[in-house]
């Protein structure tokens, strides 16, 4: 009876005491919501420090703001809007580059080197703290480009950002679905035959 009485407690989670690490000091960041709170599966901010969170933060924002352009960018290239004109010298429009991730493969060499030169030009000299006045981390006004965020009190400034976020983390996850599904096929609602 006694075996039969303490087999449950074998199942049951050892007791441990709360340990403390360097990921309570990140644990009331921006990003840290509900339901999940503070998410960090791979410990990648264990023993980490500000700096450490900020280059973290940093590289989140600028995916996800990337991913807001390319599910945006497949949404629309689905629909059939196309830009006008031609993508390379050799006279291959945009409209005949086909859709998704496949499409990417029917982009001419001279309309990638263009591509990727813009891409390289945006990262080195325009995406960046040039002036060294960011507010935040991916705040790339330099001082130059307001639309209205210095007459906002900081909780709406926090909401935007939290807002921008989880849009970003929202887009992440989307465009990975889309080129997923572009592998198995079918058809999605809104995207149509992949």
């Amino acid at each position: 009876i006694a075996a039969l009485i303490g087999s449950p407690a074998a199942f049951a989670p050892a007791q441990t005491g709360k340990a403390t690490t360097a990921l309570n000091a990140f644990e009331s960041e921006l990003g840290a919501q509900p339901p999940l709170g503070f998410f960090d599966p791979l410990g990648l901010l264990d023993e980490a420090g500000q700096g450490r969170f900020d280059r973290l933060r940093y590289v989140e924002i600028k995916h996800g703001r990337i991913c807001q352009l390319a599910f945006l960018g497949n949404i629309i290239t689905r629909a059939g809007v196309h830009l006008p004109g031609n993508i390379a010298t050799d006279g291959t429009k945009f409209s005949d580059v086909g859709n998704g991730w496949a499409g990417s493969f029917d982009v001419p060499v001279d309309g990638a080197l263009q591509i990727l030169f813009f891409v390289g030009f945006l990262e080195l000299f325009v995406m960046k703290d040039v002036t060294g006045e960011n507010e935040f981390v991916g705040d790339f006004r330099n001082g130059f480009i307001d639309f209205g965020w210095d007459s906002f009190d900081e909780e709406t400034k926090l909401k935007k950002r939290a807002v921008e976020l989880n849009n970003g983390r929202a887009a992440m996850m989307g465009i990975l679905g889309l080129m997923v599904h572009e592998q198995l096929g079918g058809s999605l609602p809104v995207v149509g035959e992949m």
